[in-house]
């Protein structure tokens, strides 16, 4: 069964286009990695102060997630997070949550 991590970001109200222009011109680095199988940012709900994002990654196992962590990937992917651009869009640090795959249907 998968492992899926998410990412969940609260972005400022009016940032959203810069949230995921951010994201957009990324060097992405996923696919290098054992295990990686897809990757998706999901827009979600506006409140009065923020709009919600996650970001979702799923991998064969989480061991090859845990992999991907401590990876040269990751640090390279990850260089720029604490940059102010990225500050100045976010209302609060990303949330992380990981699940293991449970059950799963397709079509």
């Amino acid at each position: 069964m998968s492992y899926i991590a998410m990412n969940r970001f609260k972005v400022a109200l009016g940032q959203e286009e810069a949230f995921e222009e951010i994201w957009r011109a990324r060097e992405g680095r996923l696919n290098e990695m054992k295990g990686y199988q897809e990757f998706r940012m999901l827009k979600g709900a506006a409140t009065e102060d923020y709009c919600l994002y996650s970001s979702h990654t799923t991998w064969a196992t989480e061991e090859d997630f845990l992999a991907w962590t401590k990876s040269e990937q990751f640090r390279a992917a990850h260089a720029n997070a604490g940059r102010s651009a990225t500050k100045d869009v976010l209302v609060g640090p990303p949330q992380f949550e990981g699940f293991k795959t449970v059950l799963h249907e397709s079509a």
